[in-house]
C-alpha cells in the first residue's frame, strides 16, 4: 500500500471495516500457565478447547449446537453476521444460516455491504423474474468498482436471496459519499451534493468514546505515521459509513413491524466482522435508533489458527460479538493484521 495521504484515504472508504476487525488481535492477555516442567523435560502442551466449526455464546463461555444457534435466532429482529471478506467458509456458514431460517418457515431479509445504495434499483430487476443478465447486472452494480474482488463469493447469497424470491438491501452509503467525508471531514461535507442525495445531511451521527478509542487505535496501527488530520476524517467517515448502515436496517425493521405477515423477518445483516465487533458500530446504533427497543443478535465468524490461542481468547473475554463461530482460514490463507 503506498503512503500517500489520498491513496489512504481512498482505501480508507473500503477497508475499515478490515481494520476494526483486526481489534481482537491487537490486546495483549497473560495465557494461564500450567505446573512448569522439571529441568530436562518437556511440558506437553495442554489440549486446546477449540477446534474449527464450533460456535461459542461469549456470554457463557459455551459452545452450541446450530440447531440450537437458529433458536435463539429466530427469536430475533436483526441477526448480525461479521466476515473476514472473501472468506468461503464465512459465506457458507451465512448460507447456512439462511436456508435454516427458510426452513422453519421464516422469509428472512438479506442486507448485505457488498452494494451501495445507488445499486438498489438494478439489484431490484437483477432480483426480479424478469430480471437483466447477470454480466448487465455487475456492470450496472458496479460490482469491481464499489467492492472488488471475484463476486462468484458472494454469488451464493445472492442467488439464495433471488432462488427465494427474498429481499436484498444494499446496506452500504454510496462509495463517494463516505469519500467526501473521508477527504473533507463530517461538517465540511454535509452539505456536499452527495449527503444531501441520499438524506444524511442533517443525519446525527453520535459519537460514541468506546468506538471512537477502538476505531483510532485500528488506523493508527494499520496506517501509521498519517497525520491527526487524516486519522480524524478517516475515524468520521468510519461513523458516517456505520449510520448509514444502522439507519438502513432500522427502516426495514420499522417496515416488517408494520406489516402483517409475521413469516417475514428477521432482518440478517452480512458485513465485515469490524461492522459488529463490540456491538458498537452498528447494532449499537441500530438500538439508540429504536429507543433500544429491539431484539438483536450478532455473531463474529473468525478462521481458526491454533497458534493464535490467546487472540481468540481475547475475543471470547472482551465479548466481540454475542456469538463467535470458528471457521477453516480461508483459501487465501489467514486476513491481515495491524501491529
Amino acid at each position: 500500500m503506498r503512503p500517500e495521504r489520498d491513496t489512504l484515504l481512498r482505501t480508507s472508504v473500503r477497508c475499515v471495516h478490515g481494520l476494526m476487525a483486526a481489534s481482537a488481535l491487537l490486546f495483549t492477555a497473560a495465557c494461564a500457565a500450567g505446573e512448569p516442567a522439571k529441568a530436562g523435560q518437556t511440558a506437553d502442551p495442554a489440549p486446546s478447547p477449540f477446534h474449527e466449526g464450533q460456535i461459542i455464546d461469549t456470554a457463557t463461555g459455551q459452545v452450541v449446537s446450530p440447531d440450537e444457534l437458529i433458536s435463539r435466532l429466530l427469536r430475533q429482529e436483526v441477526i448480525y453476521l461479521g466476515e473476514e471478506h472473501h472468506n468461503q467458509f464465512h459465506i457458507e456458514a451465512a448460507h447456512r444460516v439462511l436456508t435454516s431460517l427458510a426452513s422453519r418457515g421464516r422469509r428472512p431479509v438479506l442486507a448485505m455491504e457488498m452494494f451501495g445504495w445507488d445499486g438498489q434499483d438494478v439489484l431490484n430487476r437483477y432480483l426480479s423474474p424478469q430480471g437483466v443478465s447477470r454480466e448487465d447486472f455487475l456492470d450496472q452494480v458496479r460490482w469491481q468498482q464499489n467492492w472488488g474482488g471475484p463476486f462468484e463469493d458472494y454469488e451464493p447469497l445472492v442467488r439464495f436471496a433471488k432462488v427465494q424470491r427474498l429481499p436484498l438491501v444494499a446496506l452500504n452509503p454510496p462509495k463517494n459519499l463516505v469519500r467526501s467525508v473521508a477527504k473533507q471531514g463530517l461538517e465540511q461535507a454535509r452539505q456536499t451534493p452527495e449527503m444531501v442525495q441520499w438524506g444524511m445531511q442533517d443525519e446525527q451521527i453520535i459519537e460514541d468514546p468506546v468506538y471512537r478509542a477502538r476505531i483510532l487505535q485500528q488506523l493508527r496501527a494499520c496506517h501509521d505515521g498519517g497525520p491527526d488530520a487524516m486519522y480524524r476524517t478517516m475515524y468520521e467517515a468510519s461513523m458516517v459509513r456505520d449510520e448509514g448502515m444502522a439507519k438502513t436496517i432500522v427502516s426495514q425493521v420499522r417496515r416488517l413491524r408494520a406489516g402483517s405477515d409475521r413469516s417475514e423477518g428477521p432482518v440478517v445483516s452480512y458485513t465485515g466482522g469490524g461492522h459488529i465487533q463490540f456491538n458498537l458500530p452498528v447494532p449499537k446504533r441500530v438500538a439508540r435508533r429504536l429507543d433500544n427497543e429491539v431484539q438483536q443478535a450478532s455473531l463474529y465468524m473468525t478462521s481458526f489458527e491454533k497458534d493464535r490461542l490467546v487472540e481468540l481468547q481475547d475475543m471470547l473475554r472482551e465479548k466481540i460479538a454475542d456469538y463467535v463461530w470458528l471457521t477453516a482460514v480461508s483459501a487465501q490463507g489467514p486476513p491481515r493484521r495491524c501491529r
